[in-house]
């Protein structure tokens, strides 16, 4: 029991931790004066995003943007830059169908933070196969406000151990506006 409640605390305080950093961190790469969005919604026009739509509601955010879901990109570094993510945004995995020139790619959905960091799939459920993202890729909503934690299962693990095909994101409730 008590393994339980610290493993729930040490969650809960690796996703505080992650979004307060995302948020006071957003934009300092690239200079603060244009490229800059409040993560409560007040938008600075020059933004650049990934998001495919920049309305108030849910985005379609790709996964990786043009570099897509690939070995080798740190989707860490991704998930890190391109937070806040919202509940109801839609992550939008594209990858191309495995054939003699490309491995194939998948995405599971890892049970918790322990799993997440060491790659370790076997409670992890495959929410898209090595076909689901090509064309328009595979499509998952980020319905409710928790951690959500992604790899690509190939090779065992290998692509989430050293390709860095990982990343986590705990949606925010809502977008704020003042």
């Amino acid at each position: 029991m008590a393994f339980k409640a610290a493993h729930s605390l040490l969650v809960i305080l690796s996703a505080a931790s992650m979004l307060a950093v995302c948020s006071a961190n957003r934009g300092w790469s690239n200079g603060f004066n244009n490229t800059y969005q409040w993560p409560w919604g007040h938008k600075n026009e020059s933004h650049n995003s990934n998001n495919t739509n920049d309305d108030d509601g849910p985005k379609k955010i790709i996964v990786g943007g043009s570099d897509n879901w690939r070995f080798g990109f740190n989707y860490s570094v991704w998930a890190f830059k391109n937070a806040p993510f919202y509940v109801n945004d839609v992550l939008v995995f594209k990858y191309d169908a495995p054939n003699d020139t490309v491995f194939p790619h998948s995405v599971y959905q890892l049970p918790n933070l322990w799993s997440y960091l060491r790659c370790d799939l076997s409670r992890a459920k495959m929410i898209a196969n090595a076909t689901q993202g090509d064309g328009e890729g595979f499509e998952f909503v980020l319905k409710r406000w928790l951690p959500y934690y992604f790899a690509c299962g190939e090779r065992g693990g290998l692509h989430c151990r050293e390709g860095r095909m990982k990343f986590m994101v705990l949606p925010l409730l809502r977008r704020w506006h003042f």
